[in-house]
């Protein structure tokens, strides 16, 4: 697999995907992490006296009116701030004008193509890999780069399509997440821990299978918790949990429950009533309450494992920590984490995202840019997109 700097682009038109699916309200982006992480490689086409081109999605879309609110032009207004210069940006679905825009781009200008998903609309054109689209991509430039990490887990157009027909290779910050996630998917230095939490279970399971006989414990909350709780037995009344992986967490507690732990004290809420919150041990949950946080004495618990640890991956959130009745856990493990010695990593979107917002966004070794395509690439040890860049 090529890297950008193994490639001429001198001089060149540069394709390059990036993830900026960032969160924007009113216009503004709210968090512009995924654009920073996409700085080094344009500076470095911009050294190299490139015409750039930037591909992203936003989103899903759906319908029409998805269109509205998921377009790329307040990035493009982010990005230009970011830069001090002007970023071109076009959102005409004409590709004859794209064309005639490409070809008066002058050497280092960047022009943003409008969001990659909006061909969805007429047949799931990007999510297809549809080939004509594919083509197109690649007919307006020399070069392709896929810098888009967190997008790699997908076979669309603008990830794998276009690889067909450009010499391809990959950006800086898909570099620096191979680099970084080896560090847990080949781990050396243990003791080795695994935090989960969140709400999703699905893409959890697999990642667990895959790191459990490496690590040495495995710290459990949220739904993947509740799942575990769930089929002990244990009533977890409202509380989120995944019933087609019952029988595959009791596998995994009988093979290893020497490294499992899960909840021994909870905090409680209703779904009826936003208002209530409680403290309960973990076997005195009612049918009406539902976990939404972790209590003190597993704060405790989980805080002497992570005490003693050489290298700690964390996906998903202790809690509802959106809800400051719920985020207690969440802030409490992140503190314990920030003053280890311990290479942490922190991946996938939720967990990220509420280190940035909880103030532990320089507190880590690393903080990965992907969601599901972090999970997927410690699973598996690879990523579509990414295996489509070493055939082509």
């Amino acid at each position: 697999m090529l890297r950008i700097q193994d490639i001429n682009v001198d001089n060149l038109t540069v394709l390059v995907r990036v993830d900026y699916n960032v969160p924007i309200e009113n216009g503004k982006v709210l968090d512009d992490s995924k654009i920073q992480a996409s700085l080094k490689t344009i500076n470095y086409l911009k050294e190299h006296n490139s015409k750039i081109i930037l591909l992203s999605h936003l989103g899903k879309i759906k319908t029409a009116e998805d269109k509205k609110k998921n377009s790329l032009l307040p990035i493009c207004h982010k990005l230009s701030e970011i830069l001090g210069e002007e970023v071109k940006f076009y959102n005409d679905e004409n590709k004859n004008k794209v064309y005639q825009i490409v070809k008066k781009l002058k050497n280092k200008e960047i022009l943003i193509l409008e969001n990659t998903r909006f061909n969805d609309l007429d047949g799931n054109l990007e999510s297809n890999c549809d080939i004509q689209l594919s083509m197109f991509y690649a007919s307006l430039a020399n070069v392709f780069i896929n810098d888009a990490f967190a997008s790699s887990h997908r076979s669309h157009a603008s990830t794998v399509g276009i690889t067909k027909f450009l010499p391809s290779g990959i950006g800086f910050c898909v570099q620096k997440e191979i680099e970084k996630l080896d560090v847990i998917k080949n781990v050396k230095e243990h003791p080795f821990t695994i935090i989960m939490g969140g709400a999703k279970v699905d893409d959890k399971i697999p990642v667990i299978k895959s790191l459990i006989e490496k690590c040495d414990y495995l710290i459990l909350s949220g739904g993947i918790a509740n799942t575990f709780l769930k089929s002990l037995g244990i009533n977890i009344g409202f509380s989120l949990y995944n019933e087609k992986y019952l029988n595959e967490v009791m596998e995994i507690l009988h093979n290893f429950k020497q490294k499992i732990f899960l909840p021994v004290d909870v905090i409680v809420g209703k779904k009826y009533d936003s208002n209530y919150a409680d403290y309960k041990l973990v076997n005195e949950v009612t049918k009406d309450e539902m976990i939404l946080d972790i209590g003190p004495k597993t704060i405790e618990k989980y805080k002497n494992i992570i005490a003693g640890s050489k290298t700690i991956f964390m996906n998903g959130t202790i809690g509802k920590y959106e809800d400051k009745k719920f985020s207690n856990g969440t802030r409490e493990i992140f503190n314990i984490l920030s003053k280890t010695n311990a290479k942490v990593v922190i991946g996938g979107g939720d967990s990220v995202g509420a280190a940035n917002v909880l103030g532990y966004k320089n507190s880590f070794y690393y903080l990965s840019t992907g969601g599901g395509a972090t999970l997927e690439y410690l699973a598996k040890g690879s990523l579509v997109a990414l295996d489509a860049l070493k055939k082509e």
